[in-house]
Formats: structure tokens, sequence, C-alpha cells
């Protein structure tokens, strides 16, 4: 492979910090994944962390927003969610207790992804959320 080139793939979404743009957030990735083993576990995540962006960030403020990042390589799909912050903490993986109402949504992406990362600065957040290909069964993620 020439060492300019690569095979990942990105696409990115610009989305106001309104509730029904996670149903819209999760249509998208599921068009993009379309035909990936990965698809529907790429589209819970997604859901979760969009949501997560505009109930507990400044996202979901007037004129708020929130911006979706999906790469896509034969390896791995990374799907990375920016809020606009306005917390004073970075989103963290807690472990609540079962009847919890609240709490527990990073915690599912934490289970469902194979790694996630949370990038925090002072304009916001950014949670990255990875599922890796099935490297035994020689599967790509798309």
């Amino acid at each position: 492979m020439h060492e300019y080139t690569s095979t990942a793939r990105v696409w990115g979404l610009s989305c106001p910090g309104f509730p029904e743009e996670v149903s819209r957030a999760r249509r998208w990735t599921r068009d993009i994944l379309r035909g990936s083993p990965l698809a529907e576990d790429a589209e819970l995540i997604v859901s979760e962390l969009s949501a997560n962006a505009i109930l507990h960030t400044a996202s979901g403020r007037e004129r708020g927003s929130f911006y979706l990042a999906v790469a896509v390589s034969p390896q791995m799909i990374a799907l990375s969610v920016t809020d606009e912050g306005g917390t004073g903490t970075a989103p963290k993986v807690e472990l609540q207790d079962q009847e919890a109402e609240h709490g527990r949504g990073l915690g599912m992406v934490s289970v469902i992804a194979h790694r996630v990362v949370v990038h925090d600065s002072d304009d916001g957040h950014t949670v990255t959320a990875e599922l890796y290909a099935d490297q035994r069964s020689g599967g790509h993620p798309c």
C-alpha cells in the first residue's frame, strides 16, 4: 500500500441538538453500514451517544448541536460523537444499579464496543466507540 493512501472511509454528520436528531443519526449510520454484521451494534451505540450529547451537554440547549463521525476500515468501525460540553465534567462509564433510571448508557456502550475512548477539551467532549471485525472468520466490518 502506498504511504499516502488508506483503506478507511470516513463520513461526518452535523446535527442540531433536537431529540428527533437521534433517530436521524441512527438511520444515517444504518445506511452507511448496510450489510455489515456490526450495523445493529453501531446503530445502538450511535443512538446512545447522540442521546447523551443532547440530554447531558450544551448540545441540547437552544442552538446546540452535536457531530457524528463514522470511520470504516477492514479492521474496525469507529463511531464518534462530539458534543458542545458545558457540563464541567467529561462523560464516564459508571456502574449503576439495575433499577436506576439514568446513568447506564455509557456502561452499555462499553459492553457492546471493543473499546471506548473519551476525549475532553474546553470546547466539548468526543466519545469514540470502536467495533473490531472478527479476525478469526476473516470478516470485514462492511
